[in-house]
């Protein structure tokens, strides 16, 4: 009794276990995530302080009534787009695609679609196309419906680009993205597809004109080949009635050509028989004739070529002769122009000889001349600085003395000088008579003592400067050397007749 009452109770123990273990543990379809919360857990990836542990593919305890358990599936969600956009041209256009997303694997992405959509699961596809409807009008708005139509990958990548931040922060991936259709309300696709249309319409009809001409050609071609072959019949059936017609003219014939045929063989014969006779009268001529002519022209021929060689050798003969004779006059006029260069060569060294010792002798003359020139100059130059010193030296004794010594010497260009100032003048009126005349040349000779008196002041004047005494002399020698009178120019004066 004791037995069974222990057993009874290990086994209701073993229920109560199990019964409990089922209600705590939990188990994650590969599908969904499960979020428990309730206790604080840190979980990789994820912040800490959290205050929920999420759990996928595998089972975990739950603490009934201390935590809560709820699913977040990880299937793939699929919303409809259906957007009207405004182009950059300013074109609307209704972009109608299709986004397939789901909640991101990792459990960041898990963690930030559970604190977005965890109680609103079902308005996850609504989000998402508000999320795709903004960017797509925001990237249509910069494309031209020309580039919407050849690249529709440019901008389903941008568009995929621009929500890629947007869709991390609510944990969700987007698997596929894809822009079905484009359609335009105003028609300016339909428009930009008429020129293209067109031009395969045109090539449509051009295609079909070439195909009607290659059909029309073939055509003709057929029927030429039709009528070539009619002509070829009518050819060759032309052909066999003159072989016909010429078979039965040529029975009609056979007699008289019978006739023409044994005609002909007879000419035949006589014509072979006349070509023997000819042929033997040819031979005769030949041993006749032609062999004693050609052995008569055989004998001149070989004499000819015998008596031509005897003249080439004696030639050659003398050619020899000739070019041993011009070697020797060579070799003797060789040696004779060596001679002579050797004597030319001798008188020009002579020569060279005799030229460098004139040109040495002229040399020196030369130099003895200039020596020479030379030191008269410098003896000239001595003297005459001696001259210039003596004369310096009496200026400085007796400046009065040298002075009217240079004028003495200098007297008569002095006079000669003022005497020229009358040599101009045409007429002359003297209102004195002999005494006027008298008082002109006294006048012209006085100059002379005015030039002595310019003479002393100037003197005077060095003096008076502090000039040197050697000094004084040169200037003073300077001054008489190149004194001359001043030239005294007389005008005519032309008076009235009653004054004369």
């Amino acid at each position: 009794m004791f037995v069974g009452v222990v057993a009874g109770a290990v086994v209701l123990a073993l229920i109560f276990i199990v019964g409990v273990f089922k209600l705590m543990w939990r188990v994650a379809e590969p599908n969904e995530a499960l979020i428990i919360s309730g206790s604080k857990h840190r979980t990789e990836g994820l912040e800490e302080g959290m205050g929920f542990r999420i759990v996928t593919g595998r089972g975990t305890l739950v603490l009934p009534g201390v935590q809560a358990v709820r699913k977040l599936s990880l299937d793939l969600n699929e919303t409809e787009l259906s957007v009207d956009c405004v182009t950059h041209q300013g074109i609307p256009l209704k972009v109608r695609g299709v986004v397939i997303f789901k909640v991101g694997d990792d459990f960041v992405s898990i963690a930030n679609a559970g604190r977005r959509f965890l109680d609103q699961q079902k308005m996850m596809s609504e989000r998402v196309h508000n999320v795709f409807a903004g960017h797509l009008r925001s990237i249509v708005g910069g494309l031209t419906v020309e580039d919407m139509i050849r690249d529709r990958e440019k901008l389903t990548g941008q568009t995929r680009a621009a929500c890629g931040t947007e869709m991390e922060k609510l944990g969700l991936i987007v698997d596929s993205l894809q822009i079905h259709e484009i359609e335009d309300p105003t028609g300016y696709i339909q428009n930009l597809a008429m020129p293209h249309a067109a031009a395969v319409q045109r090539d449509a009809r051009i295609a079909q004109a070439e195909a009607n001409r290659l059909a029309t050609e073939a055509e003709q071609q057929s029927f030429a080949r039709m009528a070539e072959a009619t002509r070829d019949s009518e050819i060759l059936q032309a052909g066999y009635q003159a072989e016909r017609d010429k078979a039965a003219a040529r029975s009609r014939q056979a007699g008289p050509l019978e006739d023409a045929a044994a005609r002909q063989e007879v000419v035949v014969q006589e014509t072979r028989v006349a070509e023997l006779e000819a042929h033997r009268r040819e031979q005769q001529l030949q041993a006749d004739v032609r062999k004693p002519a050609d052995a008569k022209a055989y004998e001149k021929r070989t004499l000819a070529e015998a008596e031509r060689d005897a003249r080439i050798s004696a030639a050659q003969a003398n050619a020899k002769e000739t070019e041993l004779a011009a070697a020797a006059e060579a070799t003797r006029v060789k040696a004779a122009a060596g001679a002579e260069a050797e004597a030319t060569k001798a008188r020009g060294a002579a020569a060279a000889t005799a030229t460098r010792a004139t040109g040495e002798a002229e040399a020196a003359a030369q130099q003895a001349k200039g020596l020479a020139v030379a030191e008269a100059a410098r003896a000239k130059g001595l003297a005459e600085a001696e001259a210039i010193k003596a004369r310096a030296a009496a200026l400085a004794e007796n400046q009065e003395a040298v002075v009217a010594q240079q004028l003495a010497e200098k007297w008569p260009e002095i006079v000669q000088a003022g005497a020229s100032a009358f040599g101009n003048v045409d007429n002359m009126v003297l209102l004195n008579g002999a005494d006027g005349m008298a008082d002109v040349f006294a006048k012209a000779l006085t100059m002379g003592g005015t030039g002595l008196g310019l003479a002393r002041q100037l003197l005077a004047s060095m003096n008076q400067n502090g000039a040197t005494a050697g000094g004084n002399g040169n200037a003073s020698a300077a001054v008489l050397n190149g004194f001359a009178p001043p030239r005294t120019e007389t005008v005519p004066v032309d008076v009235d007749k009653d004054e004369r």
